[in-house]
């Protein structure tokens, strides 16, 4: 592992500490399989859930949701360090007795990681301080991206359509859930509950009655302890996929796709983590979806909108719902997608003719002519 010349030292990083570290495992497959080799050197690097840095045991280029398995960043004797080192950031491996040796300087991070500790600012505020450039977005708009009530309160403030809503903090469920059911009972059933924090539909209940709601809240709470709670909106669902602009130009988006989830006897009653990953029949990706014309530029705009409301730098997915009288309404955006070969923001773009390994080498050229620092 030694820098070149030549080649920029990309740094990815997959796993991490979240509820969502098997679907970063295959992100990083699916990555590492694209990027371009003679343009780019790799240096793969796993995160286990207890938050080691590790040199993979097993070829992340292997990692796969076939035969309904899980993968995983395993655990080593040694572990390594991003460390600044003459103002550039360098990658270390410790043994475990601390002793260290160079592994060699990192030009750029392909942060591969989503939900809390690796999407939400955690992360990004270290290679902030590392002075390390990075694809996606910066502190600020990770964690407003990561939390859906305040990134509904920034798409709101930029004059955008949001669904109604109401918040549950930790505080109010656990000193007077019965008050936090009369507040939660303005809104219409159905409900989705979910974690106010956290993606891949991990941990998200629809709520068709009133009887099911404390069990909801209690799945989301096992996710995040502040839950957010969505009254279901009679629309199509949406996508729309955004990336930033070079040279200073204006984030652009991508054609509107639409998730359509396999028939009324299918197990999935919205596109759950099952529809996403494991069930390939389960969920179709239609790009461009069929929508009229104003409406698909409609949606575009505003997906743009969005991108520069949270102030996202790199990449975005938003996700909206188009009603049949003709209403959009943004419902959150999302500023780490999934993005194996088969995740719909990369799919996305790929009919908008922008194709995976070109996707991944437009967003490391857009990391490396950011400057990291206020800006």
């Amino acid at each position: 592992m030694t820098t070149t010349a030549t080649k920029p030292r990309v740094l990815v990083l997959f796993g991490g500490q979240s509820p969502e570290h098997a679907v970063s495992c295959v992100t990083a497959a699916g990555v590492l399989q694209a990027l371009d080799a003679e343009k780019y050197e790799a240096v793969p690097v796993g995160i286990t859930r207890d938050g080691q840095w590790t040199d993979p045991v097993i070829d992340p280029r292997t990692y796969t949701f076939a035969d309904d398995t899980f993968p995983e960043v395993l655990p080593r004797d040694e572990s390594l360090q991003l460390v600044r080192q003459d103002g550039v950031g360098v990658l270390m491996a410790l043994d475990s007795h601390g002793s260290g040796h160079n592994l060699g300087a990192v030009d750029v991070v392909l942060p591969l990681l989503h939900g809390p500790f690796g999407e939400d600012g955690t992360l990004q505020g270290m290679l902030e301080l590392h002075g390390l450039p990075y694809v996606g977005a910066g502190v600020l708009a990770s964690a407003a991206g990561m939390d859906k009530q305040f990134m509904k309160i920034a798409f709101e403030a930029a004059g955008l359509r949001v669904g109604p809503y109401r918040t549950i903090m930790a505080r109010q469920w656990e000193k007077d859930p019965a008050a936090c059911r009369r507040e939660i009972q303005s809104l219409t059933v159905p409900l989705f509950v979910k974690p106010a924090r956290g993606g891949s539909s991990v941990g998200i209940t629809r709520v068709d009655d009133w009887s099911q709601f404390d069990e909801a809240v209690r799945t989301a709470r096992e996710y995040d302890p502040k839950v957010i709670v969505e009254e279901g909106i009679d629309g199509r669902e949406i996508e729309c996929a955004v990336i930033g602009g070079l040279g200073g130009e204006r984030a652009r988006a991508s054609y509107c796709g639409e998730i359509v989830v396999s028939g009324a006897s299918s197990a999935h009653q919205f596109y759950d983590f099952a529809a996403k990953y494991t069930d390939g029949a389960a969920a179709e990706l239609s790009c461009p979806a069929d929508l009229p014309e104003h409406a698909a530029a409609a949606i575009r705009e505003q997906a743009v909108l969005g991108f520069e409301a949270l102030g996202v730098e790199g990449l975005c997915r938003s996700d909206f719902f188009y009603c049949e009288s003709g209403e959009i309404f943004i419902n959150e955006a999302n500023t780490m997608p999934g993005f194996t070969p088969v995740s719909m923001y990369p799919q996305m773009w790929n009919a908008t003719g922008l194709p995976y390994s070109a996707l991944i080498d437009e967003l490391l050229q857009l990391a490396l002519e950011r400057p990291t620092g206020l800006r």
